[in-house]
């Protein structure tokens, strides 16, 4: 999830714990900790722009990792700050470690996938209940929190733990929903999903991007369950097929072993671009849940060298024209 979020539920399990004379210090370190999981963005390369993908959610969320990360955390705030500190190393180490804990398990409950149990497996676990930014999950967990931090208590911690977790559970109620919509989508269609997956949109649990995968075909729809249920029907693309759209495309090459890279990454959910370009896009992300528009594609080159890498593009096109019609669905104006 965004760094806010991180850090406000990293601040909330510790600050829970102790009592009024240390909450405070159990709340910053463990916004701090909260945080920390995701410095794995800086493995990056300047050749090979895959390689962040490869260290993302990795070892620095797994499981085994708490203690590590936690530790030094705390020894950096140790050293840093140790005069004005109220509690011993130990104490901080079980705070950071509190807060650090939480950052890949939070990250398993959106979409994209956490390397939980690192180096032991290479599955992502990613239950897709909650969007990656979300305000109406953050802000009442962070004002819990400032509120604890403020009056000394750790019972508005608690609090937050209360709030998270229950809209987690509507998350997951959302998600099952979601899904029965969309399968029964797909069977009105006379398709048999090969396999289907729903993602709540952006900042919200309302309506969801549900994507399922025919024989050669994924197919992308925004599904509105509840008492309002809504269906808005959006597009679909051919599957990607390496040797018909990239002939020219060296198996041995570096680009060739680079495909294969982002199609795991996006764990099979890949369509060359329909607008005609030499790019490979993530079928699974779109800020419209009914487009064909990804938020990252991978460029190649049939000019360049064997050795040579494909190139990471993010898309942030038409945000304000997209939010403004994800709010329409949203609010059920079809």
């Amino acid at each position: 999830m965004d760094p806010v979020t991180q850090g406000a539920i990293g601040a909330a399990l510790p600050a829970s714990v102790p009592g009024k004379r240390q909450t405070r210090v159990a709340a910053a370190v463990g916004f701090l900790a909260g945080m920390a999981a995701d410095l794995d963005v800086l493995i990056r390369s300047r050749t090979d722009s895959l390689l962040f993908l490869e260290y993302h959610r990795q070892f620095t969320h797994s499981l085994i990792f708490i203690p590590v990360g936690g530790l030094l955390v705390a020894a950096v705030v140790f050293l840093c700050f140790r005069r004005w500190l109220t509690v011993g190393f130990a104490r901080l180490w079980l705070f950071s470690s509190l807060g650090y804990g939480t950052h890949g398990l939070l990250d398993a409950a959106t979409s994209y996938g956490t390397l939980l149990f690192w180096p032991f497996s290479d599955r992502r676990f990613s239950s897709s209940i909650v969007s990656i930014v979300d305000p109406l999950f953050t802000l009442p967990v962070l004002a819990l929190v400032a509120a604890g931090v403020v009056r000394r208590s750790p019972r508005w911690a608690r609090f937050a733990l209360v709030w998270a977790a229950c809209y987690l559970a509507v998350g997951a109620y959302q998600h099952q929903a979601a899904e029965a919509l969309a399968h029964r989508l797909a069977r009105e269609r006379g398709h048999v999903p090969v396999r289907l997956e729903v993602k709540p949109t952006f900042a919200n649990l309302i309506v969801w991007r549900s994507i399922y995968e025919t024989e050669d075909r994924f197919h992308v729809d925004a599904i509105r369950p509840g008492f309002a249920a809504w269906v808005f029907e959006g597009a679909s693309i051919e599957r990607l097929d390496v040797p018909s759209a990239f002939p020219w495309l060296d198996p041995s090459s570096q680009q060739a072993r680079d495909v294969e890279r982002f199609t795991r990454f996006s764990d099979g959910f890949v369509a060359k671009a329909p607008d005609g370009g030499e790019r490979i896009i993530d079928v699974r992300y779109a800020f419209l849940p009914t487009a064909i528009a990804p938020l990252w594609s991978i460029r190649l080159d049939r000019a360049a060298p064997p050795t040579a890498h494909v190139r990471f593009e993010t898309h942030r096109n038409d945000a304000a024209e997209n939010l403004s019609a994800l709010m329409a669905m949203v609010l059920n104006r079809p």
